[in-house]
Parts: C-alpha cells; sequence; structure tokens
C-alpha cells in the first residue's frame, strides 16, 4: 500500500473509530477534553507507525490501546496533585488488556452505552443549544467543522469557537459521564434525536466530498437511534425518528447510479429499496403513532416516507396526503426547508406551476441564502414548465453552491440538457 493510501485509509477509520475511542476514554479518565486529546495523541501514533508497520488487524482497537497507555502515563503525572488521579491510574493499569483480543473485548464492552453516555454528556443543559448539537456532531459523528457548519448554515469559524468553548465549559463544570434519568433526561432528548438525525443525514447526502452517501454513518445513527429507542420506550418521537431513519436507509442502494452518481427519489428503482427496512421502520412508525399526544416533526417526516415506501411508483403515491403531512410539519417547524419540501409536494399533486409559487416566495428568505436546493428545485419546476434557458441558470447556481462533487456533476449535466435538450 502507498504511503497515500496508507494515510487515506488511516483517515477513514479514524472518522469511524475515534466516536468509540473518544466514549471509551471519557468513561475512564472522565474529562471530555482530556479524552479527545488522548485520543488524537493516539492517531499520531497512528499516522507515524503505520505507514511502515501495516495498519493492525483491529485499528479501533489499537487506537484505544494506544490511547489507555499514554492515559496512565498523564495521570502517573498529575498523580501528586490530584490524589483521585492515582487511584485511577492504578485502577487503569490494573485492568489494562494483556494482549489485542482483551483490548478488542473491552472496545466493545458496553460501547453503545458509552456512545449515549457521551452523547447525553454533550448535550447537558449547561450548554447552549448549537454548542451541544455541533459537539456531538463532532464527537460522535466525527464530521468535519465544515461539514457541521454546512449543516447548520452557519460560518466555519463559529462552529469551532463554539466546539472549543463547549469542550472547556463542560470540563469547568465537571459535568458527570452518564445517561440522566427522569425529567432531566427529557428535557435533554430533544437535543439527542437533533444530533442523531443530522449524523444520520450527513451520511444519507454528504455535504462534501467525492461521495454522495456515507452508509457507515447511516448505521452508526440508526444504531444508536435503535439503543435509545430500547431505554426510551415510551417516548413517540424516539419512535418517529427511528423510523424515519429506517425508511431513509432502505432507499440507500437506489440512491446511488453505476458510477456513483446521485439518483433523484423519483428516478430510483425501487425494486432496489431494502423491504425489511420498510418493513421495520413502518413498525417503528406504528409504535410512535400508539403512544399518546400528537405527533410530533419526526414522527410526521416519517409518515411523509412511509407514503413513498408504500407505492410502487412516484405516480402512486399519495400526493394529496404528503401535501398535508408538509403543511403540518411547517406549522410544528416554522422551517423554510420544510416549506421547500411542501412546494415540491405541491408541484406533484398540482402541477409544476402551482410549486414554483410557492418556491419564488422563498427566494428572498435568509436561511436559504446559501442552500443549494433552492435553486435546484427552481430549476426543476422551470424546466418542466419549459423555461429551458432560466432552468438552466438555476441549476448551474445550485451546482456552484454545493460542496459535494457527484451532486455537482448532476447539476451541471442537467444545467447542460437545458441548453442542448434531446428529441
Amino acid at each position: 500500500m502507498t504511503a497515500s493510501a496508507t494515510h487515506s485509509a488511516i483517515e477513514t477509520v479514524w472518522r469511524l473509530e475515534s466516536p468509540k475511542v473518544i466514549a471509551g476514554l471519557t468513561r475512564l479518565v472522565r474529562d471530555l477534553e482530556a479524552a479527545e486529546d488522548l485520543a488524537h495523541d493516539a492517531l499520531v501514533a497512528a499516522l507515524e507507525q503505520w505507514p511502515t508497520e501495516g495498519i493492525p488487524r483491529n485499528p479501533g482497537a489499537w487506537l484505544m490501546a494506544t490511547a489507555k497507555h499514554r492515559a496512565i502515563d498523564l495521570l502517573r503525572r498529575q498523580a501528586r496533585l490530584d490524589r483521585k488521579h492515582e487511584e485511577l491510574a492504578r485502577d487503569l493499569e490494573t485492568g489494562m488488556p494483556s494482549g489485542l483480543s482483551d483490548v478488542e473485548a473491552a472496545m466493545d464492552d458496553d460501547i453503545g452505552d458509552d456512545l449515549l453516555r457521551l452523547m447525553f454528556t454533550a448535550c447537558h443543559p449547561v450548554l447552549p443549544t448549537d454548542a451541544r448539537v455541533a459537539l456531538t456532531l463532532r464527537l460522535l459523528g466525527g464530521l468535519t467543522t465544515e461539514e457541521i457548519a454546512r449543516a447548520f448554515v452557519v460560518a466555519e469559524p463559529t462552529i469551532a469557537q463554539r466546539i472549543v468553548r463547549a469542550k472547556r465549559t463542560l470540563s469547568k463544570a465537571q459535568v458527570p459521564f452518564e445517561v440522566p434519568r427522569g425529567p432531566e433526561r427529557d428535557s435533554r432528548l430533544s437535543s439527542v434525536l437533533e444530533v442523531i438525525y443530522l449524523v444520520f443525514n450527513e451520511g444519507y447526502s454528504a455535504t462534501a466530498g467525492d461521495d454522495w452517501v456515507r452508509p457507515a454513518l447511516c448505521d452508526e445513527a440508526l444504531r444508536l437511534g435503535r439503543v435509545l429507542a430500547e431505554r426510551a420506550p415510551e417516548e413517540p418521537e424516539v419512535h418517529g425518528l427511528v423510523a424515519l431513519m429506517e425508511l431513509q436507509a432502505s432507499r440507500l442502494r437506489a440512491r446511488i447510479g453505476p458510477n456513483g452518481e446521485p439518483v433523484r427519489l423519483l428516478e430510483q428503482n425501487r425494486a432496489r429499496w431494502d423491504q425489511l427496512l420498510i418493513g421495520r421502520g413502518l413498525a417503528a412508525l406504528r409504535r410512535a403513532e400508539s403512544l399518546p399526544g400528537p405527533p410530533g416533526a419526526y414522527a410526521l417526516q416519517a409518515s411523509i416516507a412511509a407514503c413513498h415506501a408504500r407505492a410502487r411508483t412516484p405516480e402512486d403515491a399519495d400526493w394529496k396526503r404528503i401535501v398535508g403531512l408538509y403543511a403540518r410539519l411547517s406549522e410544528v417547524t416554522g422551517s423554510p426547508i420544510v416549506k421547500l419540501n411542501h412546494a415540491v409536494a405541491v408541484a406533484m399533486a398540482d402541477g409544476p406551476e402551482a410549486g414554483l409559487a410557492i418556491v419564488d416566495t422563498l427566494t428572498t428568505e435568509p436561511a436559504l441564502k446559501t442552500y443549494h436546493y433552492l435553486p435546484s428545485v427552481r430549476g426543476d419546476l422551470l424546466e418542466k414548465l419549459g423555461r429551458l434557458a432560466d432552468a438552466q441558470g438555476e441549476f448551474k447556481r445550485a451546482a456552484a453552491l454545493t460542496k459535494n462533487a457527484r451532486e455537482r456533476e448532476l447539476l451541471m449535466t442537467r444545467a447542460r440538457a437545458c441548453m442542448f435538450p434531446s428529441g
């Protein structure tokens, strides 16, 4: 393997394994910032050793073992200042796995709970909501600050500052590493759900890079959602979120063409949709609907996804129901993005002109100023209305706004098609 390929592999390993390593270290050292520093020390060691020694059979276990050894060294240096640290260092040294198989067992031991503890810790009320979400995405999703900034439609330096301040605040407040109970858990649940879904979305529609989807992120979000549903069985929005992710994940194989290009929902081969995931999603939706209270944002989105999942073709979908569900969702969230999706549904139910009329009311919406789906949707509707020159300009504008290479290529292809229409 070339040095470049090795470094690329290390980056991939780090993105997948760093949340587990940081979560496990946080359980051991009880300090989030220290745990992340130790994990990064292990990454530096990997960058130094793996290019010559090769990538180990279990890279996550290697990173964890290396970080644990460094944790012992750190705690020994601090032992004179803090007796508690001295006791913890002895515990770590006594419990240090002797071989790779033992390290693997330690990594797998209760790892789901470790990740949930880390998530609830990062979502502690001592932090503002935006900082909770940004920090958890950084630690558990392995996302870069740029990707998080795009998810929030916020400047990258702003996100970076939020993350740094959040870690310092948690350390200063000595926030316990635990999943809270009772009312405190309920107060933090909405942030946790938001984080899980943002991680899923980054896997479902990558905001940047050369890949259109990142299934590993979807899998991790689904796993966390399923574990959370087991721990909070009476929370309808937890089941609503799980239903939404299961139903959307069922389309993953159909969202990519033979050459890795994006395939839009209405053009997907529905025979490639995963029926097992659809069944699980519909079951989770029924569970959410069986619990008391009006449906929340995730349950409403899951109901929309269910309309697509039940339809054999795009035309078979109950578009009138989808329009109504988006209208309710818009009332619940007030999101301009939801309004944009509502316009797409209206176009399917009542024609492109009706949808375009709604889209045009959103062109001055500040939150959508750099959102590439706005000109993309507008271009699609203009194309259907035969206004090809206008559509071409919108597709080009959307291509300039997206940072995903695959999506940019698709949008430029559509722009060229407007210039040289077939037939």
